[in-house]
């Protein structure tokens, strides 16, 4: 049984998403081009996105080229199938005809010839000296050339052969060839220089011709050209063949037209080929003289039963048409049409569309002999076995348990089933049909969606809903399933239909490689690769063919399988795969015979098929044998594949392709698959022989577990698509590159899409990108499943260390789900609890994390206990790739693990751990540092406390302490600081938190000041609480902020300077006071008022040691603290009451000033008690006061309509009888017996008296403030009466100070009398006043007389008083 070959394609919307190739809009220099008319009606079976047309070019440096015609011919996409370069689109005014090529010129440029339905020849150089960049690199100014051909104006229909860079051949519908050569390649700065030659089918030539024997030419009429053809280059030879519809096939050469037809056997004008253009004729050279031309033409039969018809080969050396032989197609072609066929080195190679989909045959071809005898012995390539979405299908894929929708959907999105872009149009359709229907629209439908996963299952079944029965009320829960099944059918059968469309075949191209063949569909591109042995024997197995006699026991199983039937072929999958995600802790036989009993195995197996197959199985000589043949087989790889990979990777560097990657995924998914299936018939034999296995070897049959076990995980990796969160980094590169790639060709008109997607792969394809190697299939293949080591496993209780690296590379790669459903297989060793926990971290499962690595902790050191293989397994995963020496070292690693993932909690319980167990000679002192700062993270203050305590290392504790306490100010856990001991660190928690409280912003929380106020209040140093407030004050004040700041910065400052009080009012009065540093001259305010009597603070006589700042210091006593308290107060008052005095800063500056505007503002008496509290003259508030007093003594209504509240109107003035002027005066009178007197030497009720005159002269001054005034500065009343000019009163007080002296002489004892005195000179004053008044009155003139007659009695008594003392 030889291998064969097989069909491997991948999808290029997986790998190229059409978002993500930029497109050139390219210009037409003809004018009124009507683009409507020239466009094609639309196929309704093609796809926009699917390609009509492609080709194929291979060069050396830039690799192969794949060339698309998409969108009706209107764009022509360029793909890189060697390099990671992306593609680029070019959008046509008008469509292109078929078929544009692409050459390659001296490496440096690559040259697109397209002709568009309009007549226009355009020739695209882009340059191709970078391969990392290809076409999206600086192109030239006259990269895009149009040459407007002239000779004919009608092209429909026509096909184009594009021979070179200089010649390009037409063939027109009217069967005339035109031939357009290019005089002149154009540069920089002109364009192409070209020259047209219109054939006819009919020449000089090919009329002499038709007389000779065996060149007949073709028949007169001259139908339409089906296919054009000319020798692959490069070649010298200019000559264009030419197969027609009425099967007549021609020679063209530059020079003479044509020369030479011949009709092909069996053409006839009455029967011609369909009007379909397509690849019927191929122009090869070779033979027996390599000089020799030869032409292959196929004719298609249609209507004949045995074959899809013949190929004929023609010797076209000199001009001349001879037939050689004729080829039949095989049977297998019958009902096929032909797309495409090559003749590759000796072998003919054909291309069949069967049903929809790609078939391949080869066959052997020599060109040179004649007349060739011998039946032609065709080979037939398919693709592997495939699954179809069929309803049957779906239907036994929901009798397993699972979502409706999950069910679907992972059938939906298995890689290589239905390409994004048929997804994506399906869904489009199905949106389109759903708002089609009558009703309101679903909002499923208008909603935007994250990814197209969450769009299908959103969407998909939105119109279906859950309803009751009219006649009963119950909930129709049956009928809501089927239609919500009968929608996902439909779905995916507009998928079906989709992708049938998509993998249409086009064409077949020989590849670099001697043995490559690439085949192109719509919308894949694949190859013919070899067959694995394993994919062999499972084709021949699914198709009944017979195999190699060594593989008669696999026959029996299979055989087998096809008997038991498709149910209960799934439950004993199912049974084994329940086994295998569990404990083994049986042995194998016992297992095994207690499922096969549990699902009554041979009960579905009638007598005569059980006979038979205990027959043929006893017809094995080696059962045991054969059994370990069948493992061979499916975990085995071909070593002649490996010897080969190795020598090819030693001469050939390593091609990064994603395409190439993708079909060695697709491969690895064949054979996985056709493995899987082989074990799993092997699986069913050993349920059929479960009661005679306790005669077997153990040891195999643990073998056929593991293998079947790592065959369902690459079954599973295989089935799996790539979430694009974990796709690798060069998607962001070019995602990144991509604006600078677009500024490039911005002479290109390139259209930016503003949207991409990151290209769609599978699992194995991530996994196998990772290598960043790529060799033939089936050699990467086998290298990428080699390199798992999920096949060398050989018991299902043990795992190797290449089980446990591929589900740790899976979790490295960003797939934790997948990796954790890899290690649900698996037993729980320590390599995979330790893999398992690091998931665990990534899902968030933090707890279950750490208790899996405290258990992996106990496998290290000399008396862990491990054995070899599980030692080899944790080795290769752990960060070291070795065993550590001891749990010390784990836990120091475990410690990292989850720090690097953000879990300080379960960071801190490591190093705890670690700490406990740290060997005598370790340095721990950073083990100590990090478990202290992981406690401060977690805000576990207690516990950080505690180990700052216990930590042996005075250079934590001191870097610690500092850390613990600004985290637990900031995390608001003031109340626990200050509830801590601190025993012995109390000057570093005090220095830390001073340091806070100079350096920041006082408003900003937290407020360092107010957190060290309440330390230092706790611990009963007032002292420096009350400093620690004064500061912060004093920061306060030289803060400048906004006008509406102001108010909140004083009541901080308000705030503070009381705390200060607060503070120092604990201590004794002696010893209430504060040093602080002395503030600037810029900051100081009122201090230096002259307008007050400013305060004197004591100033020290050297500055303090920590002072740094260079000013000296100064010491607060309570009244001071007191005094500011009072002045800041009074100022935020009148701030409030008038905020324009915010604009005058300066006016509030001087306490006097304060004192005037409130009296201003009617406040006498908060400014009454202010000016007392601050030690100002209250003389010009009194002299206000009596002012208001004279106002409400002539206007009280006026006065009473300003805001009095403050004096007048409180309680106790309003319960006073009287007038409001009676009032007010009481108000003065008793204000002026609390405030003045004799240590204000009365100058109160002097400015009072003085505003009174003042304010109005002919009005006396109440009596109490005269008599007030009289009892203690009676020579102030006169003198204020003379300066007033009140000569009367000056006159009335004069004689009352002469009686109140002379009273108290008569009653001074003898001796005593002389000490009297009398102001004479005063007296005097008044009298010369009174002499100089022409005016005076008449009670002036008496004053006056009895002031003289006093004064004059007062001189006889004081002469007479002192005769008597002598």
């Amino acid at each position: 049984m030889a291998a064969g070959r097989i069909l491997v394609a991948t999808q290029l919307s997986s790998l190229f998403p059409s978002s993500n190739a930029p497109s050139i809009a390219l210009q037409t220099s003809r004018r009124n081009v009507n683009v409507a008319a020239t466009i094609p009606i639309a196929d309704a079976d093609l796809h926009p996105e699917h390609a009509s047309f492609t080709s194929i070019v291979h060069a050396q440096h830039i690799g192969s080229v794949l060339v698309r015609v998409i969108h009706g011919g209107l764009i022509v996409e360029l793909v890189s199938l060697s390099t990671q370069v992306p593609p680029i689109r070019f959008v046509f005014p008008v469509p292109v005809l078929s078929a544009p090529a692409v050459f390659t010129c001296a490496e440096q440029e690559l040259h697109l010839l397209a002709v568009t339905v309009t007549g226009s020849l355009y020739r695209l150089v882009l340059p191709t000296t970078s391969t990392t960049l290809l076409w999206h690199d600086q192109v030239a100014p006259n990269w895009c050339r149009e040459y407007i051909i002239k000779s004919v104006a009608d092209f429909s229909g026509s096909i184009v052969q594009v021979q070179g860079l200089h010649c390009v051949a037409v063939g027109l519908r009217n069967g005339s060839l035109l031939r357009i050569e290019a005089e002149r390649i154009g540069d920089d700065t002109c364009d192409d220089l070209w020259s047209e030659t219109l054939n006819q089918p009919k020449s000089f030539l090919g009329a002499f011709t038709s007389y000779l024997p065996g060149l007949q030419s073709g028949a007169s009429t001259a139908p339409e050209i089906l296919s054009v053809a000319s020798h692959p280059q490069p070649t010298e030879l200019g000559h264009v063949w030419t197969l027609s519809r009425d099967r007549t096939l021609r020679v063209w050469t530059a020079k003479s037209g044509c020369v030479a037809s011949k009709t092909l056997l069996g053409g006839s004008t009455s029967d011609p080929l369909d009007a379909d253009p397509r690849n019927l004729l191929r122009i090869r050279s070779g033979g027996a003289n390599d000089e020799s031309t030869f032409a292959i033409a196929f004719t298609p039969t249609s209507a004949d039963p045995r074959s899809g018809g013949y190929f004929q080969v023609f010797d076209s050396t000199g001009d001349h048409l001879r037939e050689l032989h004729t080829v039949e197609c095989s049977t297998a072609s019958a009902h096929c049409h032909l797309q495409d066929f090559i003749s590759n080195d000796g072998v003919l190679y054909a291309l069949w569309e069967r049903q929809g989909s790609s078939m391949m045959e080869r066959t052997p071809l020599n060109l040179g002999i004649s007349n060739a005898s011998g039946d032609t012995i065709w080979e037939t390539y398919n693709y592997g076995e495939e699954t179809d979405l069929t309803p049957a299908y779906l239907d036994e894929l929901l009798r397993s348990p699972g979502s409706l929708t999950e069910k679907f959907m992972e059938a939906i999105m298995r890689p290589g089933l239905f390409s994004p872009l048929t997804i994506r149009t399906a869904l489009e359709q199905y949106i389109d049909a759903c708002l089609s229907l009558p009703g309101p629209t679903p909002p499923e439908l208008t909603t935007s969606y994250p990814t197209v996963v969450e769009h299908i299952a959103a969407v998909v079944g939105c119109t279906v809903n859950l309803v009751k029965d009219p006649h009963t009320g119950a909930v129709q829960y049956d009928h809501y399933w089927s239609a919500l099944k009968r929608d996902w059918e439909g779905f995916v059968a507009r998928c079906r239909e989709v992708e049938r469309s998509a993998r249409w075949p086009l064409a077949l191209y020989a590849g670099q490689s001697r043995d490559d063949i690439i085949m192109v569909e719509r919308e894949r591109v694949g190859i013919l690769a070899k067959e694995d042995l394993p994919i062999a024997v499972h084709r021949h197995l699914s198709d009944s063919l017979a195999v190699d006699s060594h593989f008669a026991v696999l026959d029996i199983a299979w055989t087998l399988c096809d008997k038991i039937g498709p149910e209960l072929l799934r439950n004993v999958e199912s049974r084994v795969v329940d086994v295998l995600h569990q404990e083994v802790a049986f042995s194998i036989v016992d297992i095994l015979g207690d499922q096969a009993q549990r699902l009554h195995f041979k009960d579905g197996l009638d007598d005569g098929t059980q006979n038979w197959i205990i027959t043929r199985l006893q017809e094995s000589e080696d059962l045991d044998r054969d059994t370990r043949i069948i493992l061979d087989l499916v975990a085995g790889f071909d070593p002649e594949v490996k010897r080969e990979e190795d020598e090819v990777e030693l001469l050939l560097p390593p091609a990064l392709s994603e395409w190439r990657v993708a079909l060695s995924a697709a491969y690895v998914s064949t054979s996985v698959h056709a493995r899987y299936d082989i074990c799993i018939a092997l699986m069913v034999l050993l349920f059929f022989l479960a009661d005679d296995l306790r005669e077997w070897d153990q040891s195999l049959l643990e073998e056929v577990f593991a293998i079947f076990r790592g065959l369902a995980m690459l079954r599973r990796a295989a089935r799996r698509p790539a979430a694009a969160r974990a796709y690798d980094h060069r998607s962001s590169e070019d995602a990144a590159s991509t604006d600078e790639m677009i500024a490039r060709m911005d002479n290109m008109q390139v259209s930016r899409n503003h949207s991409r997607f990151a290209p769609t792969f599978s699992l194995v394809h991530r996994l196998m990108a990772q290598s960043g190697e790529y060799n033939q299939l089936p050699s990467s293949a086998h290298h990428f499943l080699d390199t798992t080591g999920l096949l060398q496993s050989t018991s299902p209780a043990h795992v190797t260390h290449f089980e446990v690296q591929f589900c740790d590379c899976l979790r490295n790669l960003g797939y934790p789900e997948v990796a954790q459903e890899m290690l649900a297989w698996l037993p729980r060793t320590p390599a995979v609890v330790f893999v398992t926990a690091q998931l665990c971290i990534i899902l968030g499962r933090a707890d279950d994390a750490a208790s899996m690595m405290e258990k992996v902790a106990g496998n290290f050191g000399p008396d862990s206990g491990l054995t070899f293989e599980d030692a080899e397994a944790l080795a290769s995963v752990l960060p070291a790739k070795a065993l550590y020496d001891s749990d010390f070292s784990f836990y120091l690693e475990a410690s990292a693990i989850f720090g690097s993932s953000g879990l300080t909690q379960h960071e801190t319980s490591f190093l705890r751990l670690a700490i406990s167990v740290a060997p005598p000679e370790a340095d721990t002192a950073d083990l100590w540092y990090g478990l202290v700062r992981g406690y401060i993270d977690l805000s576990s203050w207690e516990e950080a406390y505690s180990s700052i305590v216990a930590t042996p290392f005075d250079s934590v504790k001191r870097d610690c302490i500092s850390q613990l306490v600004y985290q637990m100010c900031e995390q608001n856990a003031v109340g626990v600081l200050v509830s801590l001991d601190f025993a012995g660190f109390g000057s570093e928690v005090d220095d830390a938190l001073a340091f806070k409280a100079r350096n920041t912003d006082p408003r900003t929380r937290p407020f360092y000041s107010r957190i060290l106020y309440t330390w230092y209040t706790r611990r009963g140093d007032h002292r420096s609480a009350a400093r620690t407030m004064y500061q912060r004050a004093r920061k306060l004040q030289e803060i400048s902020g906004k006008p509406a700041d102001v108010i909140s910065l004083m009541e901080d400052q308000l705030e503070s300077y009381l705390l200060a009080i607060n503070s120092l009012s604990l201590l004794e009065q002696k010893n209430a006071w504060i040093v602080v540093q002395a503030p600037p001259s810029n900051v100081k305010d009122f201090e230096a008022s002259a307008d007050r009597y400013p305060r004197k603070r004591r100033k020290l006589a050297q500055n303090l040691p920590l002072s740094t700042s260079g000013h000296s210091s100064e010491i607060i006593d309570l009244e001071d603290l007191r005094f500011e308290y009072t002045l800041l107060s009074t100022r935020l008052r009148l701030i409030r009451r008038d905020s324009t005095l915010l604009t005058a800063p300066d006016a509030l500056l001087s306490p006097s000033l304060i004192i005037l505007r409130l009296g201003q503002a009617n406040q006498f008496e908060f400014a009454m008690t202010t000016a007392r509290a601050l030690d100002v003259d209250m003389s010009e508030l009194f002299a206000a006061l009596a002012g208001q007093c004279m106002r409400l003594s002539r206007s009280p209504n006026a006065v009473l309509q300003e805001d009095t509240s403050d004096w007048l109107l409180t309680d106790n003035v309003s319960s006073w009888p009287g007038s409001p002027a009676d009032r007010g005066w009481r108000y003065l009178k008793l204000a002026l017996e609390r405030h003045d007197g004799p240590d204000t030497d009365y100058r109160y009720s002097k400015a009072a008296l003085e505003a009174i005159l003042s304010h109005d002269i002919s009005s006396p001054p109440p009596p109490w403030l005269i008599h007030t005034l009289e009892d203690h500065h009676h020579e102030y009343l006169i003198r204020t009466s003379l300066r007033f000019d009140i000569l009367e009163s000056a006159l009335e007080h004069t004689l009352s100070l002469i009686r109140k002296v002379d009273s108290k002489l008569s009653r001074a004892p003898p001796k005593t009398s002389c000490s009297t005195w009398l102001p004479y000179t005063l007296i005097d004053q008044v009298l010369v006043a009174v002499a100089a008044q022409d005016d005076l009155s008449s009670r002036g003139q008496a004053l006056r007389r009895e002031l003289q007659m006093e004064i004059s009695n007062r001189v006889k008594r004081m002469q007479k008083i002192s005769r008597f003392s002598q």
